[in-house]
């Protein structure tokens, strides 16, 4: 799951065995909980034996760059793999333009049979179909084979609405050069205050203008939100009636960001622009020399060149241990709309996706996470694991990860922070203003929710 569209990405490496099996309890879930919706017929076959032609039917996915072209050449192994179903890929700029046109989708009658989205509170609604009719018609689903929690995630009050794709979580990626240019080691980078001498040793600055940073966080609050978790902070309460978005932790911590950003001049971030645009200005940066390093997904790994970066885990706080950054997994869902033979026919392309050896395929291309354990056992995703070092960071910051959070009020906390984030991180507003006014907010829509 990248950000702010929705974020993140990860990696693996020699012992990632015992990585894996660590990680699997401790891994977050993307989805929540839902209840009702229409089922799918299950009678586990598409219905093109009945017409002699295939199902034809659309996937919609908000995918960029590398991984749009992987995601494509997927959708193409697929279709060449059978002749029961044609999957046509419709590519959106992000996760939140998928979201948006699937709603107006919905709203026509029009809809497609597969997205990559998961929205909770819609299934509750009936706008996804209930997948359980089809995991129980096939044989070959073994939903113990899974990453329990990326399953788990996708689950909306008992029912499985939706399926884990992959699973990813932010990390970090630097120049090898920098770091070695100015004496850094990166294994001590263990807390953000170390990363913050280190972003300033780095910056390089003329004429009282930075002309290189030391470091870029990617835009909104999720990298901001993973500090915070690492520092202790929450977002509700314990017993979930209290949102606890300006509490010390969360001042703290994006106070820090804003003095990084606005006063020291030692980060920056791009925001705005079509899609993933500002991601990717964030990339240029750190790969053209203009930037040491940056904080970004698991998945942004196929558009690295791992000769000039490296990868490794997100720092943690002095005194509080290791960091605690969300992970989790981008589900994929069936609308309720579709008809039980494009519901079967979209079933069938998942299943293809999440096949053992397709997704350690999409691992090894992404640095995604592959949402099956019996990935590790194929051979080709062992040979390049013990060869690609990176791949087992994200894994690594998995085992000590946040659970994403599952907003109650439908998304309006979500949104009352990423207004806060942008607060922050662009109009230089002090965190603490920022932080009370979405808390606020937040907490009216939370308690209109309780009532």
């Amino acid at each position: 799951m990248k950000q702010r569209p929705n974020t993140s990405k990860w990696n693996w490496k020699g012992g990632m065995s015992m990585l894996l099996a660590a990680s699997f309890t401790l891994l977050s879930a993307c989805g929540s909980q839902a209840g009702e919706t229409p089922s799918a017929a299950a009678s586990g076959t598409p219905a093109a034996a009945e017409s002699g032609k295939p199902v034809e039917i659309e996937f919609w996915y908000g995918l960029g760059g590398n991984l749009g072209d992987n995601m494509k050449a997927k959708i193409d192994a697929f279709n060449a793999s059978q002749d029961e179903v044609i999957v046509k890929g419709i590519a959106q700029a992000d996760y939140t333009e998928t979201e948006q046109k699937l709603q107006a989708a919905i709203a026509s009658n029009n809809v497609p049979a597969a997205v990559l989205s998961a929205n909770a509170d819609w299934a509750r609604k009936g706008y996804y179909a209930s997948l359980d009719e089809l995991i129980a018609a096939e044989p070959d689903f073994n939903s113990e084979d899974f990453v329990q929690t990326f399953l788990e995630g996708g689950k909306v009050d008992g029912k499985q609405y939706f399926l884990p794709m992959y699973g990813s979580t932010q990390i970090m990626y630097y120049r090898q050069d920098m770091f070695k240019e100015h004496g850094i080691d990166p294994a001590s980078l263990t807390t953000w205050e170390a990363l913050g001498e280190a972003a300033a040793k780095m910056t390089k600055k003329e004429g009282g203008k930075t002309t290189v940073y030391g470091w870029e966080p990617m835009w909104g609050e999720a990298n901001m939100t993973d500090a915070v978790l690492s520092r202790g902070g929450s977002i509700l309460s314990e017993d979930g009636k209290t949102v606890t978005i300006d509490s010390p932790e969360w001042i703290a911590t994006w106070e820090q960001f804003r003095k990084w950003i606005h006063e020291d001049k030692i980060m920056r971030i791009h925001s705005g622009g079509q899609g993933w645009e500002y991601w990717y200005k964030t990339i240029d940066d750190v790969m053209k020399g203009q930037a040491a390093g940056y904080t970004g997904s698991s998945g942004d790994q196929g558009d690295l060149d791992f000769k000039v970066v490296a990868a490794m885990e997100q720092p943690g706080w002095e005194g509080m241990g290791a960091g605690k950054p969300v992970a989790g997994a981008s589900q994929a869902g069936i609308p309720a709309k579709a008809t039980p033979e494009q519901q079967q026919a979209a079933f069938k392309w998942f299943m293809y996706f999440m096949k053992a050896e397709n997704t350690a395929d999409w691992s090894m291309k992404t640095g995604y996470i592959a949402v099956r354990q019996s990935a590790l056992e194929d051979p080709k995703f062992k040979a390049f694991s013990a060869e690609n070092p990176q791949i087992s960071v994200p894994l690594q910051q998995a085992s000590h990860a946040s659970m994403p959070f599952q907003d109650p009020t439908g998304g309006k906390i979500g949104d009352a922070l990423k207004v806060a984030a942008d607060q922050v991180q662009i109009n230089n507003v002090p965190a603490e203003q920022a932080l009370k006014e979405a808390q606020a907010k937040a907490q009216s829509e939370l308690d209109r929710v309780a009532k």
